[in-house]
C-alpha cells in the first residue's frame, strides 16, 4: 500500500531537492594549512578548481558518497571524513535546488596522491573570496574553523607521527592557526597532554631536542 499524508499526497508528489556531498580535505604543506582541490570536468563549471564532490546515490550513505567523491575526483582513499554541516542556500547551484552535506578531514600530506594536472593543494590563506564554485569558499572557511578548534589538543590527527619535538608541534599548530603562537603559552597549554619518550631527536641542525608523544 502506498503511503499518503493527510492531504492524500505521496512522497512523489512533493518537490525534492538533490543532495550533494562536498569534502574539504585539509593538510599542512610548507608550514601552511592547505586544502585539496581538483579541476572540474564535464558540463558544469568546467575548468574551475573545486572541492571533490558528488551527488548522493539513493542506495548509499552520506559517508559512502564522501568516500566515493574523494576516490573518483581526487584518487584519495584511506580516510574517513567527518560531517561538517549542511549548506542549503536556495541559489547555491545554478542547475537547480541542491543541498550540500559538507565533510571535512585533516590528514598528513604524505597520505595524499601526488599533485599535478587536475589536482592541487591550495593554501587556504591564498584563496580569494568567490574563487571556488558553488559555496565551496564557505565550506573551506568552516573547515578551517573546525581544524582550529580541533587543535586545542596536540596534533589530534597525528600529522607529525608518533614522536615529535615541541618545536615541530608548535610549527604545526601555527600552520593551522594561520599565525605565530607565543612559545611559553603554547607549551604550557600542551604539556599536560604530552609524555616524554626519553629520547632525543636525531639528524637535525643544532642541539638535539627532547621527543614527545601524545599521552591521551
Amino acid at each position: 500500500m502506498t503511503w499518503r499524508d493527510h492531504t492524500g499526497r505521496t512522497l512523489a508528489d512533493y518537490d525534492r531537492p538533490s543532495v550533494a556531498v562536498d569534502v574539504a580535505l585539509l593538510t599542512v604543506v610548507d608550514d601552511a594549512l592547505a586544502v585539496l582541490l581538483h579541476e572540474r570536468t564535464g558540463e558544469h563549471e568546467t575548468g574551475r578548481w573545486a572541492l571533490p564532490g558528488t551527488f548522493l546515490h539513493v542506495d548509499e550513505t552520506l559517508a559512502e558518497a564522501a568516500l566515493r567523491a574523494l576516490r573518483e575526483k581526487a584518487g584519495v582513499t584511506g580516510h574517513l571524513p567527518d560531517q561538517l554541516g549542511v549548506l542549503d542556500r536556495v541559489d547555491r547551484d545554478s542547475r537547480g535546488r541542491v543541498l550540500s552535506v559538507a565533510h571535512v578531514d585533516l590528514v598528513p600530506a604524505g597520505s595524499l596522491p601526488a599533485t599535478g594536472e587536475g589536482l592541487r593543494l591550495a593554501p587556504v590563506a591564498e584563496l580569494s573570496a568567490g574563487g571556488l564554485p558553488y559555496d565551496h569558499d564557505e565550506i573551506v572557511e568552516r573547515a578551517v574553523a573546525w581544524a582550529r578548534e580541533l587543535h586545542r589538543r596536540p596534533d589530534p590527527r597525528g600529522l607529525l607521527g608518533e614522536e615529535f619535538t615541541l618545536l615541530e608541534l608548535q610549527r604545526l599548530h601555527e600552520a593551522v592557526a594561520g599565525g605565530e603562537l607565543q612559545k611559553d603559552t603554547f607549551r604550557r597549554t600542551m604539556i599536560g597532554a604530552l609524555a616524554e619518550t626519553g629520547t632525543l631527536s636525531r639528524g637535525g641542525v643544532g642541539k638535539p631536542a627532547r621527543l614527545f608523544r601524545r599521552s591521551g
